[in-house]
């Protein structure tokens, strides 16, 4: 919508507006920070336009070093849709500076969105009883009962492995780091995440709230097409009944299995799904695992019978498998952002389904 009309553009709105049924309101310009973000958006806008993506696919959000086009595309948007700082605390800054007359959404901010805690510990047992801020929104759905769920130490007699390689799990994860982010990144350090979990775009049911959100803020904008925004966002989100749904009865044989993840991640899935995960390789997804917590992590695989270990595309699953070395644990990859996935509208079930068929993959 922003930007400088010619003379002749005038000219030609003039005479435009001078033929009944001729003149029509421009679509805003929008801007979404992640693949997820940005797939739904582009559901609510339908036919009428195409949001700019500001974080590639395949690059980490905590730390983000914005391409030139990408730094053109906030400057010129209407609308920026987001997660909010706790995700990217960087990008509060540049929309301040580049994007300030724009509208600015926080999707993790959004009234009736779930919100649950960062998860502490290798397995997680300072949340064995999560606490959630889950608000009902206007969807009529039937929200089911969230569970937080803890696991027992079953008494197993533990086998003697020795931990003479821990060394080799960090030697891997070093190796991954080098190469985790390219050099038009940022470089992330340590990204710890203070307070509540960023990762709330894992739950399909925060994704039918922000659906609304997005619909809500682009008629308000444009309100000509306020009706097809809001028909968009009702038939996505119709699409993910049936989604939550399908992906809840796939997960059904393998509930009750237990599996760890390379980064706390995934816990609003687990938490939406009734699927926890025993705990986590990394405190988060850019530092690495003491030898405590290693030695802590194998103690449970042998303690829980572990099923599976994931890690994710842009890290080495070496560090995977130093941690298993010497387990029956299987190895899988799960990935929070969608990183090999075309961005579009149909990229946000994809990666729900994803998540689903590589959790059961691997402990089926």
């Amino acid at each position: 919508m922003r930007g400088i009309l010619t003379l002749g553009m005038v000219s030609g709105l003039a005479l435009s507006a001078g033929l009944p049924g001729t003149a029509r309101a421009e679509v805003p310009s929008v801007a979404a920070d992640i693949p997820p973000v940005h797939s739904l958006v582009a559901q609510v806008m339908g036919d009428l336009g195409t949001p700019d993506l500001l974080v590639r696919p395949g690059a980490s959000p905590h730390g983000y070093a914005l391409r030139p086009s990408e730094a053109a595309a906030l400057e010129q948007a209407d609308a920026v849709f987001w997660m909010g700082e706790g995700l990217e605390p960087w990008l509060e800054t540049a929309i301040d500076a580049l994007a300030a007359g724009a509208v600015s959404v926080e999707l993790g901010e959004v009234e009736g969105t779930t919100r649950l805690d960062t998860r502490e510990g290798a397995t997680f047992e300072a949340h064995d009883h999560d606490h959630e801020d889950d608000h009902d929104h206007d969807h009529g759905h039937d929200h089911e009962d969230d569970h937080g769920h803890g696991h027992d130490d079953h008494d197993h007699e533990d086998a003697d492995h020795g931990h003479d390689d821990l060394d080799h799990a960090h030697e891997a994860a070093d190796a991954d780091h080098d190469h985790a982010h390219d050099e038009e990144a940022h470089e992330e350090g340590h990204h710890h995440h203070e307070g509540g979990d960023p990762h709330a775009w894992l739950d399909p049911q925060n994704a039918q709230v922000w659906l609304d959100a997005i619909a809500s803020e682009l008629s308000r904008l444009d309100p000509e097409h306020a009706e097809t925004y809001a028909a968009n966002a009702a038939q996505a989100s119709a699409r993910l009944d049936g989604l939550i749904a399908s992906i809840s009865a796939e997960l059904a044989p393998v509930r009750g299995r237990n599996f760890i993840v390379f980064h706390d991640a995934y816990h609003y899935f687990e938490n939406r799904f009734d699927i926890p995960a025993a705990g986590s390789i990394t405190l988060s997804d850019a530092s690495d695992p003491s030898a405590a917590r290693v030695r802590d992590l194998q103690k449970k695989v042998r303690d829980l019978g572990v099923s599976c270990a994931f890690s994710e595309p842009q890290y080495n699953a070496g560090l995977v498998s130093a941690v298993f070395d010497g387990t029956e644990a299987k190895t899988g990859v799960m990935d929070p952002l969608g990183a090999a996935l075309q961005p579009g509208p149909e990229l946000y079930g994809q990666l729900m389904q994803d998540l689903s068929d590589s959790l059961t993959g691997c402990l089926q």
